[in-house]
């Protein structure tokens, strides 16, 4: 009898615990070497876990309950700036193993999202000194071999989206090979609205009416440019790439500044005529400068879809768009190509006078 009343009891103990409530969200543990008793922050990415959580450190060692009650995209900030994508999902226990000598490479695992990662991670740990091109063909290969990957997204938005010159038509034919999970999430949608956008002023679309004002006072519209293939770049004094692609913009113009059938305007967002004004002479801006005070405002930005700094659009002689976000090296040889282009045409007119 005794026998069987201890079995009895332990079968009540185990029915117990099945019944007991499993906390909610999402447990992340980590043992980060080098780490100490440090501080790492962890913030969604994706416009759905809205909120930062501060996780503290004791020798080296983490672990925090998350409220997580769906699938989420997140990044571990560390304290020198670092940043770690990672992947949160309700019910898992996620965990972190590494180093701070080598933190770019953490192990992370959990559920088959961060699997994806460390694998991903491990391949890039053996590339030697791999360039931006192999980067980018070796992220598409990923994307389109694994479309139900939360991996796909961030590397959509690393290498197509978040960089100086985004590829949006690139990055909108890679979601659509995403299942249809992954393509109704927020920041995906938001790319594809952004992509159908740019669609709409895609080459050969006519660039809106402007009016604006010049360094001197005067008002000039893009008809003050006939007969000439004309760049737009749009900038700001405030911006510092602005300031940087400025620099690469002046020896382009020393180049130009006396082609018949190219010219170069900047269009600056400064709402602070002096500032604007300042800036022009600072970087020594030669070529015909012209301000839009309404900023970010600006109808002409919203017709043109331009959503970042500094942004170029090259319009031919029709005032119809023929390229936009040239970089100085392809913005060379389009003027190389138009010069080109124009003198045969030229020469054919001369020829056919006489």
């Amino acid at each position: 009898m005794k026998k069987n009343h201890l079995a009895y009891l332990f079968a009540l103990l185990l029915l117990a615990a099945c019944g007991e409530k499993q906390p909610e969200g999402t447990l992340l543990t980590g043992n980060i070497k080098g780490l100490g008793n440090d501080t790492i922050y962890l913030f969604g990415t994706d416009g759905i876990y809205d909120r930062m959580d501060t996780i503290a450190v004791a020798q080296d060692k983490f672990s925090i309950l998350l409220p997580v009650d769906t699938l989420v995209a997140a990044n571990l900030l560390f304290a020198d700036g670092t940043l770690h994508p990672i992947y949160l999902n309700k019910g898992e226990k996620i965990t972190v193993n590494g180093s701070t000598a080598e933190s770019d490479f953490l192990e992370i695992s959990g559920n088959t999202h961060n699997a994806d990662l460390t694998t991903y991670r491990r391949e890039l740990k053996e590339m030697p000194a791999p360039t931006d091109k192999a980067l980018t063909e070796k992220a598409e290969a990923f994307i389109k071999s694994h479309p139900a990957s939360m991996l796909s997204i961030h590397l959509i938005l690393q290498h197509f989206v978040l960089k100086e010159h985004p590829d949006l038509r690139q990055a909108k034919r890679l979601i659509d090979l995403l299942t249809g999970e992954l393509k109704d999430r927020p920041e995906m949608t938001h790319i594809l609205e952004l992509a159908q956008e740019e669609d709409k002023i895609g080459t050969g679309r006519s660039v809106p009416y402007f009016q604006l004002t010049n360094t001197k006072g005067e008002k000039m519209s893009r008809t003050d440019f006939k007969e000439q293939y004309l760049l737009l770049h749009f900038w700001a004094s405030w911006d510092s790439l602005s300031y940087r692609h400025n620099s690469h913009y002046r020896p382009i113009y020393n180049k130009v500044k006396k082609n018949k059938h190219f010219a170069l305007v900047g269009i600056s967002l400064d709402a602070d005529k002096e500032q604007w004004l300042s800036a022009v002479e600072r970087d020594t801006l030669q070529w015909e400068q012209l301000r839009d005070s309404t900023g970010w405002n600006a109808d002409m930005l919203n017709q043109l879809c331009i959503r970042r700094l500094p942004a170029n659009i090259l319009l031919n002689p029709g005032g119809r768009i023929e390229a936009r976000d040239l970089s100085p090296a392809e913005l060379e040889k389009k003027i190389a190509e138009i010069t080109a282009r124009e003198e045969v045409k030229e020469k054919a007119r001369q020829k056919k006078k006489r």
